[in-house]
């Protein structure tokens, strides 16, 4: 599809959106504020979050559209109070793109991904004025994400392990100091080692190039399956799992995971 049809569909998407908050529209498109439409907006993130995980290009493409569709009401809310209107964040971002990619668009050179990022985070730290290099990352991220983001941000200034070794080490001395906590007994001397061993866990995954937090989402997601197969097996017995031992739970989800694990070969 040519650029310019693409145009159109996007002209057609801003003029639908008008007309749904004009004075004929929708009632309930009418009502809605900046505030109103976040958990909205966060749900169709999620959706396409877990559209990729699923390897679902049919749904992930209607969820793009609905993101698009968020991205549009919400503008179009701000033009209607004169704040600002969608040219001027596509005015906005155009010109972000271009200023932060000077390895791109100038004569700056970047010869890997990280590089590249550092120059983002350098370019952008200048612009926004911070004061620390921390300074960004939202507080209302997911706390695992927060702590990858946190440690990517202290990485682009040299603030970093030297090598994945170090981090291993770093995370058997935390475990160590976990399990002394837990003997101490103490409960904030317990949560305060969690929270670092999870940090350094996160470290490891940075490390490695994997987003902890896509890594929880799909062993949460593995543990739900299992997990649920264990209950229609165990249906199948003529049984619940509320009258079922352990060890036969157990016997069920090595032959899930076994399994599991044949269908994972078969398909690389």
């Amino acid at each position: 599809m040519d650029k310019k049809t693409i145009s159109k569909k996007f002209i057609d998407l801003l003029e639908i959106v008008e007309k749904l908050r004009g004075p004929n529209g929708c009632p309930w498109d009418q009502e809605q504020t900046h505030e109103t439409l976040l958990p909205y907006f966060l749900e169709e993130a999620y959706e396409v979050m877990e559209s990729i995980d699923g390897k679902d290009w049919d749904t992930l493409e209607e969820e793009l559209g609905d993101i698009l569709l968020h991205v549009v009401m919400q503008a179009q809310i701000s033009k209607e109070k004169e704040r600002f209107n969608i040219y001027d964040s596509l005015n906005n971002v155009n010109d972000k793109l271009i200023r932060r990619h000077p390895h791109v668009f100038g004569d700056k050179n970047a010869e890997a991904s990280f590089h590249a990022k550092q120059n983002w985070e350098a370019a952008k730290h200048k612009e926004k004025g911070r004061s620390s290099r921390l300074d960004g990352v939202p507080s209302t991220l997911p706390a695992l994400l927060q702590s990858q983001r946190l440690q990517e941000k202290a990485s682009y200034v040299g603030f970093d392990w030297e090598n994945i070794d170090d981090v291993w080490n770093k995370m058997h001395e935390e475990i160590d100091e976990l399990r002394k906590a837990r003997e101490s007994e103490n409960i904030d001397h317990v949560r305060e080692e969690i929270g670092d061993v999870l940090f350094t866990i996160i470290n490891v995954s940075r490390f490695l190039g994997v987003s902890g937090e896509d890594a929880l989402r799909r062993t949460n997601q593995k543990f739900i399956h299992r997990f649920q197969a264990i209950e229609e097996e165990l249906k199948l017995r003529g049984k619940t799992i509320d009258d079922s031992s352990l060890e036969e739970m157990n016997e069920i989800w090595d032959t899930i995971k076994k399994d599991d694990l044949i269908s994972l070969s078969n398909s690389q």
